[in-house]
Order: structure tokens, then sequence, then C-alpha cells
């Protein structure tokens, strides 16, 4: 009996070892639905509030109109509402004035002062095409002076011949110049932006010879001024723009040795100004294009250190007319520097790269800047051996006390700088 109990009550045991595991297990599962069904049932009790908030509050809710004292509650809410809107809105308002601009974040930069560098005549004689040969650009000018004129914004020179293997020398004329077009490349190893052609003798080997000359400097990339295909080129303003300022040019010749030389009377042509009438109006018309303004004029008596009277004139009715710079050329040596109006007018600036010897001669070098008078330096510069230089300290200041014992009220300092002398 007692054997037949022991194995009846092990049965038992067994199955609740069965039973015992599924029980827990499904109590678990029943604990987690449970739990489950009670948190997805909170979601409709939400919505359904959420529901009914905004049903109470929408324009199309069908219910009786509000009582009095409902609109006057309704009323104070929407203009609490409103208050707390219009601060808010304040808030971002102030919040933006009081954001920095990026502007005012970045650090502001100083404007960029502009150099221009004129020259006096250029002449690529055999001496200096020899030398090019021989020495690349350092053998025509050394390299300070290519420094100068590489780094200057604007490089601009007085081109004293036709580039061209055409055309038929000049008769009666003493001397006649013509240049191979392949030694535009100098130009361009120097840095030259803008050559001038009104002078007397880029028609040395007539028409064709000038158009080439055209041509040459327009694959170059060097803009030309005072002579074209018809008035309205020979006469036109060059204008560059540098750092947001704009500069024009203008260029006239007083100085040309027959009268079918003048674009009025032939194509090509150069552009005169033996009556100032045409360059005057040119002048005004350009004062209107551009912030600063040089008119680049030939002119003057060959080795004559002063100026004629009516350079004098020229200059003051260029300046009256809008010029804010006169640039001379011609007499192939240094001639006076004066100011007219706080003008300045360079009446000759000499040869600058020509034949084999040049004692004296000088860029002239200036810097603008925003909202400030221009700067004006004087680089004094000398040429042996076709090889045209800088100066020593000793030699640029016997050229700067040259030029200020021929020019009027004005002073230059050992670093060649030029100020005007009130009187």
């Amino acid at each position: 009996m007692k054997s037949h109990h022991t194995h009846s009550m092990r049965q038992i045991r067994q199955v609740l070892c069965i039973l015992l595991p599924i029980l827990i297990l499904l109590l678990i599962i029943l604990l987690f639905l449970r739990r489950q069904q009670q948190e997805d049932s909170v979601v409709p009790v939400q919505t359904e509030s959420m529901d009914t908030q905004l049903s109470d509050s929408s324009p199309d809710d069908n219910s009786d109109s509000p009582s009095a004292s409902e609109l006057s509650s309704d009323t104070e809410n929407a203009s609490d509402s409103n208050t707390q809107n219009t601060e808010a809105e304040k808030t971002n308002d102030e919040a933006a004035q009081t954001t920095p601009n990026e502007e005012d974040i970045l650090p502001q930069r100083e404007p960029e002062p502009v150099t221009l560098l004129f020259t006096g005549d250029v002449l690529l004689s055999d001496y200096v095409l020899n030398n090019y040969s021989q020495s690349g650009i350092h053998g025509v000018v050394d390299d300070a002076l290519l420094s100068e004129m590489q780094q200057a914004d604007l490089t601009i020179i007085n081109n004293e011949f036709p580039f061209s293997t055409r055309g038929t020398q000049a008769p009666d004329k003493q001397f006649t110049f013509r240049v191979h077009p392949d030694h535009v490349r100098i130009l361009t190893d120097m840095g030259v932006d803008i050559a001038s052609l009104a002078n007397n003798h880029v028609l040395d080997y007539g028409a064709d010879a000038l158009l080439d000359t055209f041509d040459t400097l327009d694959s170059a990339g060097i803009d030309y001024m005072g002579a074209g295909a018809d008035l309205s080129r020979a006469s036109a303003l060059i204008t560059k723009e540098v750092h947001g300022v704009t500069f024009g040019f203008l260029s006239a010749s007083r100085v040309i040795p027959v009268v079918s030389w003048d674009i009025r009377n032939a194509s090509p042509g150069v552009f005169t100004t033996y009556d100032p009438s045409l360059l005057i109006s040119a002048i005004e018309a350009a004062r209107l294009q551009c912030d600063y303004l040089t008119v680049f004029v030939h002119w003057g008596i060959e080795r004559d250190a002063y100026p004629q009277d009516y350079q004098v004139t020229m200059a003051q009715q260029y300046i009256d007319a809008g010029a804010d710079l006169v640039i001379g050329a011609h007499p192939h040596v240094l001639q006076g520097i004066t100011y007219y109006k706080d003008k300045p007018v360079f009446y000759s600036l000499g040869n600058f790269i020509f034949n084999r010897s040049i004692p004296q001669t000088a860029a002239v070098k200036v810097t603008l800047c925003e909202d400030q008078e221009p700067t004006i330096q004087l680089i004094a510069a000398t040429a042996s051996d076709a090889c045209t230089r800088t100066c020593d300290t000793a030699e640029a200041c016997t050229i700067f006390d040259y030029l200020e014992q021929i020019s009027d009220n004005i002073s230059i300092d050992d670093s060649g700088k030029l100020t005007q002398q009130t009187e």
C-alpha cells in the first residue's frame, strides 16, 4: 500500500514539474498582453480629447451661439493668445536684430590699392632686339624695372613704331621704324597692357603696316589707343576696371609729318589734337564713364627740355574738360612737371627703351587707394648698351634735382615721391 502511494506521489510530482513551467510561461504572456492593452488604450483617450478640443474651437462648430460671458471669456483668451504671440514675435525680432550680420563678424578688409605705370617712348631698335635674342627680356630692362612693370595693375607705353613686315617706307622722312610682329613678345614679357599709337612713326610704312600693328597688339592681348581704322576707333576711350575702379585712357598726337596721317583724311590713321576740340569732347564724354581719366598726348619739340606754350594751354584745357592726369611724349628727353587744379602734368617722360644710350628717363608710378589722393612716384632710370636699368640713389637724386629745376612748384624726395608745393 505504501509502495503504491509512493508511486502515485511520484507521478503527481512529474506532472507538476511539466505543468508548472507552462503555467508560469502562460502567466508571463498574460501579464505582457494586459500591459500592452493598457498602453494601447491610452492613445484613443488622448486623441479623443484633442479632437474634442479642436472641435470646440472650430469655426465650423454647429453649436448654439455663445453667451455673452462665453464671448467675453473667448475674447480674453484670444487677447491673451495674441499678446503671447506678439511678445514671441517681438522676442524673435529682437533676437534677429541682435544677431550679428556676416559682414559684422568678418574683419573689414582694407581697400586694395591700384598701381598704374607709365613710361616714355619705346622703340625696339636693332640694338634692343640683339640684346633680347641673347639675354631675353633681362637684356632689355633690369630686374627692378621689370618687376615694377609686371607688378603694376596697368602698364602703359608709347609705342613708337609699327609691327609689320609689309608696307612701303615713307618718303622724305629722316627716321622710319618698323619691327617684326614676332617681337611683340617683348611687350608682353614686360607686362604692357596698353600702347599709345598716337605718334609720328606708326605710319612710317603706310596703311598696311598700321593695320598689321592693330592685329598684332590685339593678338597679344594689348589694348591700343590713338589710332584706328576710323575716327570712332582712333578716338575711342580705353577702359580698365581694377578692384572696382574704372580707369579710362585717351591718346592723341599733335605731331604728324603730313596731314594725310590724320584719321579724318585717310584710313587707317591717327587721332590728332592740333585743334584740341575733338579731344576735349572725347574727354568730356569719357569723364562720365570712368573714375580716373588719363590723357596721353604726343607733342612738343624734340630735345627741348621745356614745354611749348601750346602744351601748357592744352594741358589745362584737358584738365578743365575732366582729365585727372596728363602724360606727354615725343621730345625724347625729360621735360618739366606741373600741377594744374591739383592734377599732375608730365610734359615728357623722354625715351624709355630706344637706341643704345638714354642718359635720363623716368617711369611714373601712380598709386590710388579708395578715398585718398593718388600717390605719385618717379622711378629714375638710364640706359647703356641698349638695356634700361634703374638708377642708384646718387643717379636718381641727380635726375630728381634736375626735374625740380625745370618744373613748377613741385618737390621730389629721395624715393621719387612727387609732392605739389603750394605758393
